[in-house]
């Protein structure tokens, strides 16, 4: 019979499993875990790496193999070490509460070792509030400063306060996170008085059945219907109290794609004006329609070359992008204010 197949002549076999050393420290340390019982040594487990539950596992194996007597004796090398920290010991808590203070952070460990009670949970002290939508408490905090806003976000959830935060008006977003960086500290008190105030408008808010409404887009659905002379007026009267409401009516009333409403005599006055290279970066991200309607006011050899460009044209940002629309939606509106085309509204009719 042929002999039994074994590892290549000149080949090493596969090395030995590597023997691990039990340090006599974790074999202290599992003898300690197993004095303290299960229900704090499930605490502390949760603190360790995965190769520090290992070196436990060790000491616990070499607890098993040395017998009986094994728990007691690492019990008892553990405690004469610990006579040894005597000079520490003695100095009061000073140890423990920066061993605490690393862990927990300072006003934790303050608390703890002072014997001062940790503040009320939000829920207690704010109460409703604490578990309002987001968007009705963002509707009630608009009424209020920025430092209220401040406190009352800094003690919710983080998740819950960004839903509020991002619902607040922009424009005071920064003053309210500026506000809420600052804060260190803020009396129950105070925080229970504030939550029982926003507590009661929430309430009336849902009781009334307020909701919220986009003023702005209403008042641009009408002025859509309003004659485009109209507009201009209204647009106008608006611009002495707030020039930047104005600006952002105005360009939000007549957009880029609504140039697919001009007739093709107005729409060619406005070729004339147009720089072409801004016009392809336009059309980069405009409707097949537009583009069609563009490409159709183009004579033959224009628009051929036109269509070159746009295909030679690389990826441009969508910021750039709106910039180009915005920019020949306004020269349409100016050119309009000259009376050189004419811009139809959607609640005029041309004959």
């Amino acid at each position: 019979m042929p002999e039994a197949e074994s590892a290549p002549r000149g080949r090493p076999g596969p090395p030995p499993a590597p023997v691990e050393v039990v340090s006599p420290q974790w074999v202290k340390a599992a003898a300690v875990l197993l004095g303290l019982g299960p229900d704090i040594a499930i605490t502390l487990f949760r603190q360790f790496t995965e190769a520090e539950l290992r070196r436990i596992a060790l000491g616990a194996k070499e607890l098993r193999k040395r017998g009986d007597e094994a728990v007691p004796d690492a019990l008892g090398s553990f405690c004469q070490s610990m006579e040894k920290v005597g000079g520490e010991a003695a100095a009061g808590d000073d140890v423990l509460r920066e061993v605490a203070t690393r862990a927990v952070g300072a006003d934790a460990a303050r608390r703890a070792f002072d014997g001062i009670m940790p503040p009320p949970p939000p829920d207690e002290v704010l109460g409703p509030v604490s578990q309002a939508d987001p968007e009705a408490l963002a509707m009630v905090l608009q009424r209020e400063g920025a430092q209220t806003m401040a406190l009352v976000l800094s003690s919710l959830e983080p998740w819950r306060a960004a839903g509020v935060l991002e619902r607040l008006p922009e424009k005071k977003r920064p003053e309210v996170l500026r506000r809420m960086a600052t804060i260190e500290s803020v009396a129950p008190e105070v925080l229970r008085e504030v939550g029982q105030a926003l507590s009661a408008e929430l309430k009336a808010l849902v009781a009334g059945g307020m909701r919220k409404v986009d003023g702005k887009k209403t008042a641009l659905e009408i002025l859509r219907f309003v004659p485009v002379s109209q507009q201009g007026a209204v647009l106008a009267e608006i611009e002495r109290d707030d020039g930047g409401l104005a600006g952002e009516l105005r360009g939000s009333l007549f957009t880029f794609e609504d140039l697919r409403n001009l007739a093709d005599r107005d729409l060619q006055t406005l070729l004339r004006e147009i720089d072409m290279k801004k016009l392809a970066v336009a059309l980069k991200g405009a409707t097949p329609e537009i583009k069609q309607k563009f490409m159709g006011n183009l004579s033959s050899r224009a628009a051929e070359m036109f269509q070159d460009d746009l295909a030679a044209m690389g990826p441009v940002k969508l910021a750039t992008v709106e910039a180009a629309q915005s920019e020949i939606a306004k020269l349409a509106q100016d050119l309009a204010a000259q009376n050189r085309i004419t811009i139809v509204g959607a609640g005029e009719k041309m004959l």
